[in-house]
């Protein structure tokens, strides 16, 4: 159970990722460790959320992104229900388009799939 201080906390850790005008200094691990942190903690922030999913749309390339930084990012958007269409289909591109499935551990392929499923 969230109490007051940590809601406060993730709100204001939130806002500040808000603040950045861009989110290229954060690695895809971070980025995915932030969304997870959120959704797993069920702190509903959805500019956050979007902020995050709407940067990795408009990156260029995913090859950066490994399975787990992959799966924890669509498994996290998931769980707390934001809905971005464009995100899934990219990440789905990339993960059929660089063959790299056989780099997916069983976790990463169960949360995947979960994700996919749920989204």
């Amino acid at each position: 159970t969230m109490n007051k201080p940590h809601a406060v906390l993730f709100e204001a850790m939130g806002d500040q990722v808000l603040a950045f005008e861009h989110l290229g200094e954060f690695r895809p691990q971070a980025l995915s460790n932030t969304v997870w942190a959120y959704a797993t903690a069920n702190v509903p922030h959805p500019k956050l959320f979007e902020k995050v999913a709407y940067h990795i749309d408009e990156s260029d390339s995913l090859v950066r992104f490994d399975p787990q930084a992959i799966a924890n990012i669509v498994w996290a958007i998931a769980t707390a229900g934001v809905h971005h269409s464009k995100l899934f289909e990219k990440m789905a591109n990339h993960i059929v388009e660089s063959d790299s499935l056989d780099r997916f551990n069983p976790q990463n392929l169960s949360n995947t799939v979960w994700a996919y499923a749920t989204a």
